[in-house]
């Protein structure tokens, strides 16, 4: 088998033992499989996602479900699956959530792979011992524990009420699988961030989306129904300086851009109630109403102070549609 991931072996001694283990790890590992995913190149997120997507998927039906992270699936014409023994198997994508960013393929051929069982995270608690593996077998298995369990605020209109961070950081963390003490599923891989050690060193982590979000959803995801009410989005990338919202950038003919905000422009209020941070910001936007409300934003820009209107549109409509096959 080979794959971008050949050379991003987890090292032998982060790897997990099969041993004192409550579980039966090779066959955990088997319901892991490679994910290869093609987007078309005129494709709205082939800009800032590439047109050729690599990570990994979880088997968790018999059936041939298989969950992965949203983000290597949308807008997707193509996706294969790769077990550990080499095969590749076509798969179609079923559907993907922009609220808890899980996304959901079948198998278009059986995949004869067991199915790694749900869990619930809210057992897990920091210091915890996990496993975070994607596809590939032990080589790509990193043994690790639970660093944290808090609220994720993303920089592209994204926020988690709470999210499970880990650590070593796993070198190919796309939609791999978070696997706990008893061998079932918590989490799906979905970012690679830095931590500042005590000494000021920087540590690679993980962070992963909590399980207990998908049993709610995946019937309506896996027969390809929209699962929430589309949210106003804005098209901005913002961080939090630890002072204010900054915008850093702003999407090419979106709401943000078409009402001419800029980067560098400081986010003050949100229909005249104060911004406190990132996370305050999306929650005020999204209080507004669905998709297509009008945002009353006011900015702060080299000093001057001035109100926006902006429409908001369903961040969904930007994208190319799946063809169903």
């Amino acid at each position: 088998m080979t794959s971008p991931f050949d050379e991003f072996e987890v090292e032998k001694a982060l790897r997990p033992q099969a041993r004192g283990l409550a579980f039966d790890l090779d066959q955990a590992l088997a319901s892991l499989v490679i994910l290869q995913a093609r987007v078309p190149e005129d494709a709205f997120t082939a800009r800032t996602l590439g047109s050729e997507r690599w990570g990994n998927g979880i088997v968790i039906g018999t059936n041939g479900l298989v969950l992965t992270i949203g983000y290597l699936i949308t807008e997707a014409d193509e996706v294969t699956l790769i077990a550990n023994d080499g095969r590749r198997v076509p798969a179609h994508v079923l559907g993907y959530d922009q609220v808890t960013g899980f996304g959901l393929v079948h198998a278009l051929e059986p995949l004869n792979l067991p199915a790694l069982p749900l869990g619930d995270s809210r057992r897990l608690q920091a210091e915890d011992p996990i496993i975070l593996a994607g596809g590939g077998g032990i080589a790509h298995a990193i043994a690790g524990r639970v660093i944290a369990r808090q609220p994720f605020t993303g920089y592209w209109e994204y926020k988690l009420d709470e999210a499970i961070f880990t650590g070593p950081g796993h070198p190919h963390w796309s939609g791999a699988a978070l696997i706990g003490p008893t061998g079932a599923l918590m989490g799906v891989g979905s970012l690679q961030m830095q931590q500042e050690m005590a000494d000021g060193r920087p540590s690679i982590i993980n962070m992963s989306v909590p399980i207990e979000l998908l049993p709610p959803i995946l019937d309506d995801l896996s027969r390809g129904r929209q699962v929430h009410p589309p949210r106003p989005w804005l098209g901005v990338l913002s961080h939090d300086d630890g002072a204010n919202v900054v915008v850093i950038d702003v999407t090419e003919g979106g709401p943000a851009d078409r009402a001419e905000v800029r980067p560098g422009d400081v986010i003050l209020a949100v229909a005249g109630q104060p911004v406190a941070s990132l996370a305050d910001f999306y929650t005020k936007l999204w209080a507004l109403g669905p998709a297509g409300v009008t945002a009353p934003l006011r900015l702060k820009r080299e000093g001057d102070i001035f109100d926006v209107e902006i429409r908001t549109v369903d961040r969904a409509s930007r994208l190319k549609k799946r063809r169903f096959n």
